[in-house]
């Protein structure tokens, strides 16, 4: 038996099934590629709802930690649907009606052109005079991967990431049964299983324990999905299953793990984050490729989009200790080996040598910028050189020594109990209020006016907690409230001056989410200062982003050997190389390599940005002495590109699979470095491996290769 009425609707590239019938909430049957077959209709008891709701006065049943089986889901009945194509980008608007509280909620479903993916949300009010107060809404729930997959949950694994300070983006999979899911017998129990595999970010480091990512995955690689959910603050994703069925729940914000709640009525509505998710007949690789295509389509239009090549004075080089005298040799050496932006990085507001807890006014030291133009002397010296000056500012956060605690109303920072939240000896900006984004307007608008500065690092170090409770609001609702007005600040900024390009960084890679990177241009991968462990890092990252905007620091020393220089280099030009190091104290020989490596990552800048992420050795699991990741053409044609990393204790020889070049004769170019004698590679077209070796047993060392077609 299954639900009277279904609803199927496509995008170019996805179609989506629904049942809007039987007495039942709508759910989401089918997500699957464009041209391909339906499942077979679902057993009505299967169908999870698409909606789920935490409100206060209605739960669960049966009771449990989970996002299903709410009784205000259960309740939710199709009332109608609406479709739209405009710019590319096709929407569907589902309408559904609680008749107990009188709650609507409509999903939302956006498909772009080119991107097997829809992205979604869902809107809620009320009809009526009442009010409900919302615990948790999903922007998505589904268990349609299943009947698209032809698997069950015994035959599926869970791909999660994890992160955290210097060492991010560490990925894993894992069966669902062994991940959370274990088996019982819900007929003898009458009952579903109340257990779960589930992920959950806290405060505003939206990437600083989980990642927000994940995919379903069938284990013969025959089928998967893959999701992101888009919020630069609190999330929660589960996956679970039901009495009959499964499902896959993506929120924002909640009241039991994140301290939210909100109140909506007829004339104040909520809007969940919104959440991509990729589906494919293929593998990880091939969901975290449709994942990319998904990602591109989400950046907000700007005037420029370009890819130059930034130096940035700290990493394992100033650290924070920037001077008039220390940095114009820098600026020289760095417009010599070909950078475009220069950056000078934390430390240039700095009088006494503590300026942890004193930022937030932002003005340039006159210790540290003795001369008569100060500051001005570094920017017109970077400008000579032909290239554009950028500065590094953290905009969210006052020094509890600032002058600017004091001279800002309280209320234009995070509160708890009246009290200001202080974190790491700074207080924390409140967006929401007019004066904190006068603050920070006043400060861009006058770096880039005095010195030109076309590129800002923006950094965010502290967490503030649950969030701020300032005119009476649970601190998840302040803090998601934030979250937004952090969003809106940024585009305005950017409408402001349309020219300037922003790096995104969070201590390194805190807050790597698509809500920051759909508007910003470069993403700090790591603040790893370790150039042995950089390279797992910087291969994981394209799962999380888009290669092009992945920073990956190139932070080579005239210390280093040729190979470990090389080895260091090799890490940034398959991403967007982020330059780094003492390039001014190196021997020409030295600065040439570096050079080489900018010229060749110039040359490929195109390539990467319209390429997908493959990874020969696997994404997940354990990082090995030998790493590889490659991109390749997502139409099927054009060359591949590969970096490989050898680290100590590798083995001469490896072999890697390039599974999308089987059968194809491949031609192998080492790009970079060029000179590379030690370096032997044999294609075998027939089992689509890749057999290098290296004789001259060099640890570290590294290439960059292109594996081309034969016509």
């Amino acid at each position: 038996m299954s639900p009277d009425t279904t609803l199927t609707w496509s995008g170019s590239d996805v179609t989506l099934t629904l049942t809007t019938g039987g007495d039942r909430p709508v759910g989401l049957v089918s997500l699957r590629p464009a041209g391909t077959p339906a499942p077979p209709p679902a057993d009505p008891a299967a169908v999870a709802p698409l909606v789920e709701v935490m409100a206060l006065g209605h739960g669960r049943f049966p009771g449990s930690h989970r996002y299903a089986d709410t009784t205000v889901g259960a309740r939710l009945r199709y009332t109608g649907h609406h479709t739209d194509h405009r710019g590319g980008v096709a929407e569907l608007r589902v309408t559904q009606l609680d008749e107990a509280t009188g709650l609507v909620a409509t999903s939302v479903f956006q498909a772009s052109d080119g991107a097997p993916a829809v992205r979604c949300w869902t809107e809620l009010t009320v009809r009526g005079e009442g009010s409900v107060r919302l615990l948790a809404v999903t922007s998505l729930a589904t268990g349609a991967f299943l009947a698209d997959s032809g698997r069950t949950v015994d035959d599926l694994d869970v791909v999660h990431g994890d992160s955290d300070w210097v060492v991010e983006s560490r990925w894993h999979r894992t069966p669902l049964r062994e991940a959370g899911l274990p088996q019982m017998d819900p007929v003898a129990h009458h009952h579903p299983s109340r257990s779960r595999f589930a992920l959950t970010s806290r405060s505003s480091w939206s990437t600083g324990e989980h990642l927000p990512t994940g995919a379903l995955v069938a284990r013969d690689d025959g089928w998967a999905c893959a999701w992101q959910i888009e919020h630069n603050g609190a999330w929660h994703w589960e996956v679970g299953e039901r009495q009959v069925g499964a499902y896959l729940a993506l929120l924002g914000p909640t009241d039991a793990e994140h301290q939210w709640s909100t109140v909506v009525t007829a004339r104040d509505g909520f809007r969940t984050v919104p959440v991509s998710v990729a589906v494919c007949a293929g593998g990880l690789d091939d969901a975290l490729a449709a994942l990319t295509l998904q990602r591109r389509a989400l950046l907000v239009p700007r005037p420029s989009r370009a890819l130059p090549v930034i130096f940035n004075d700290y990493m394992n080089t100033l650290m924070g200790d920037p001077t008039t005298e220390k940095l114009l040799p820098l600026v020289d050496a760095a417009a010599a080996a070909g950078a475009d932006y220069f950056c000078v990085d934390a430390g240039w507001y700095d009088e006494d040598g503590r300026w942890w807890d004193s930022v937030g006014e932002w003005r340039p030291s006159r210790t540290r910028f003795p001369g008569p133009r100060g500051l001005a002397e570094v920017t017109d010296r970077i400008r000579e050189r032909g290239m554009v000056p950028g500065i590094w500012l953290e905009p969210e956060v006052i020094g509890v020594r600032s002058p600017m605690a004091a001279a800002l109303p309280i209320e234009a920072f995070f509160q708890r109990h009246g009290e200001r939240v202080v974190e790491h000896g700074r207080y924390h900006l409140d967006l929401r209020h007019p004066r904190a984004r006068a603050h920070l307007d006043e400060v861009v608008d006058r770096l880039v006016e005095e010195f030109g500065v076309g590129y800002f690092k923006l950094d965010y170090n502290i967490m503030p907690g649950p969030g701020t409770d300032l005119g009476g609001l649970a601190p998840g609702e302040g803090l998601l409230a934030h979250n937004r007005a952090h969003l809106e600040w940024l585009d305005a900024l950017l409408r402001r001056h349309p020219g300037l390009l922003i790096e995104n960084c969070a201590s390194g890679a805190m807050r790597m989410d698509y809500a920051m990177m759909s508007r910003l241009h470069i993403q700090s991968t790591s603040d790893q200062q370790n150039p042995l462990l950089y390279p797992p890092i910087a291969a994981a990252a394209p799962a999380s982003l888009l290669p092009e905007q992945a920073g990956n620091w190139a932070y080579t020393q005239p210390e280093m050997s040729v190979e470990e220089s090389a080895f260091t280099l090799a890490t940034g030009v398959l991403g967007r190389l982020y330059l780094s190091g003492y390039l001014n104290r190196m021997e020409p020989g030295q600065l040439a390599l570096v050079r080489e490596a900018v010229e060749v990552h110039k040359g490929l800048r195109d390539a990467v940005a319209s390429s997908v992420p493959f990874w020969p050795l696997g994404l997940t699991g354990p990082a090995g002495p030998w790493v590889a990741q490659g991109l390749r053409d997502p139409r099927g044609r054009g060359d591949s590109l590969l970096t490989v990393w050898r680290r100590p204790g590798a083995a001469d020889v490896l072999e890697l699979p390039v599974a999308h070049l089987r059968g194809a004769e491949v031609d192998v170019e080492v790009l970079f470095p060029r000179a590379a004698p030690d370096w032997a590679f044999d294609w075998r077209s027939d089992t689509g491996v890749l057999r290098l070796s290296c004789s001259s047993g060099a640890v570290p060392t590294a290439r960059v290769l292109r594996l081309r077609r034969r016509a």
